[in-house]
Formats: C-alpha cells, structure tokens, sequence
C-alpha cells in the first residue's frame, strides 16, 4: 500500500492505496506516550471520524503509535461536570464517535498492540473487528473515579463476552490479557505483529465486495435493535439491492466463465 504525508495532531488520518487499488483510510492515535485521550484527542477523533463519514474509504484502519495503545481518558475532563453536562458529555460522544464508526459503510478494524483502557477500548468494542498483540492488556477501570463505563463499552462487551462477562470486568475495574479477551470472544485473533496483520486485513476487506459488507453490517445492526425477526425483515431487501451492484453482478459472470475466487471488486 502506498500512504500519504504525517501531521503533528493528537490523531493522524491517512488514505492509502492496495495494490488492486481500494482505498484504505488508516486512522492513528499520536497523542504522547500515554496517547491520553484528553480534549484535544476528543475533538481531534471528532473531526476525524466526520472526515470518514463524509468521504468514506473501502476499509478503515484503527491503530495507536507508542508503548500502549491508550492509558485511557484525562480524568480533567470530567472535573466539576454536573449531572445535565455530564450526560451531554456522553450524548456527543455517542453521535460523533461511536455511533458514526458503527454506521460506515465498510469493514472497521481495531489493532491492539499494547494497554488499551476506557475510550480507547470503548472504541474498539464500536469496530468491526478487534486484533490483538499477544502483551495487549484491556480495562475499562472508570471505577477508579466512581464512574460506569458511558460510550457504549458494557452493552458492547455485553454483546461479545455475554452480560456476566461485561459486569465482571467493569465492576472489578481489573487488567484482562489478551488470552482472555479472545476466549471471550472480544478479541477476533492474535497476532504477533498486529500492526502488520490488520493492515493486510484491511487491504484485503477494502478489496471485496464493499457493498455487500455494508450490508452484513446493515443486517447485523438491525440484529442488534431488534434481534432476529427485526433482522429477517430487513434481510431481503438489503441483500436484494446487491443484485444490481457492479460488484455481484462482475463476481457472478467471473464465477460463470472462470471459476470461483477471480473476480475483482470496485466497490460499486
């Protein structure tokens, strides 16, 4: 993949290119040693997520520079907050952060390398597909400020691990290991060079068929709001708005006159 120029901002966002010519975005935590996720990090993940909604790529890559992947949230950011701006605290986090993540169209992937706590993991737990090193470490210890994880880390962790699971690691505030974390189910695989297995993951996502992930993703929320009959309903129609997409309709004759596993996608 070929990537573009660097920028001095607590986060970095790059647009690269696979060889059969997907457009990867590549966004990086780069925030200090602890990449804390202070306001400027806030704002900057902010504005970086609305770069992907606005234009979004054929994958998206998440990942951190430095030791750990994040210490976790500047507890400045919650000093002298009352209970209204508190609660619009996590609204905005909601429906700037999290909330567009889930809904872009194309794979979302989360490499963890090292310490991963609270907005950081919370983050995670919002993507497609989390890859772990094998010293990676995961907490969400917001007791240690008499607070619940509030961007969506229990119901995320919930979801993956099952509610016993979710209340245990957020209630004890303790460190899993990675070993953990993927017999739970959270982590998808571990990898001994994460950084270079997510972003061959995600060159090779950016290379299928775009449209038909963006509606795996479609069916698998509608699963999530309103479980199986809710996602049976929507179902035909999702997938039947597939047969008129270049892509199926490229893959189909391929399959037809060449064999399976030939065809090449352009997102379309």
């Amino acid at each position: 993949m070929t990537e573009s120029s660097k920028t001095d901002q607590p986060t970095r966002l790059e647009r690269v290119t696979t060889d059969g010519g997907a457009e990867v975005a590549i966004l990086t935590f780069a925030h200090g040693p602890l990449n804390l996720f202070d306001q400027d990090m806030f704002d900057s993940v902010r504005a970086r997520v609305a770069e992907l909604t606005d234009h979004p790529p054929r994958a998206v890559l998440l990942r951190s520079e430095g030791k750990v992947v994040s210490g976790g949230v500047d507890v400045k950011v919650f000093s002298g907050l009352d209970a209204e701006q508190g609660a619009e605290l996590w609204q905005e986090l909601f429906a700037t952060v999290c909330h567009p993540l889930e809904a872009l169209p194309c794979p979302v992937v989360y490499a963890a390398h090292g310490l991963t706590l609270t907005a950081a993991f919370e983050i995670a737990l919002a993507c497609d597909i989390i890859l772990a090193g094998p010293r990676a470490k995961f907490g969400l210890v917001e007791t240690v400020v008499g607070l619940t994880p509030s961007m969506g880390g229990p119901q995320r962790l919930a979801e993956r691990a099952g509610s016993g699971r979710a209340r245990e690691l957020v209630m004890t505030g303790d460190l899993y290991d990675v070993e953990t974390m993927h017999a739970w189910g959270v982590v998808n695989a571990v990898h001994e060079d994460v950084d270079e297995a997510a972003r061959a993951l995600a060159a090779r996502l950016a290379d299928g068929p775009t449209r038909a992930h963006a509606a795996t993703k479609q069916i698998v929320e509608a699963w999530r709001s309103g479980g199986i009959a809710h996602a049976d309903s929507v179902t035909p129609t999702v997938s039947g708005d597939l047969f008129e997409t270049e892509d199926l309709i490229g893959a189909v004759r391929s399959f037809l006159d060449v064999g399976p596993g030939k065809a090449t996608y352009s997102g379309r």
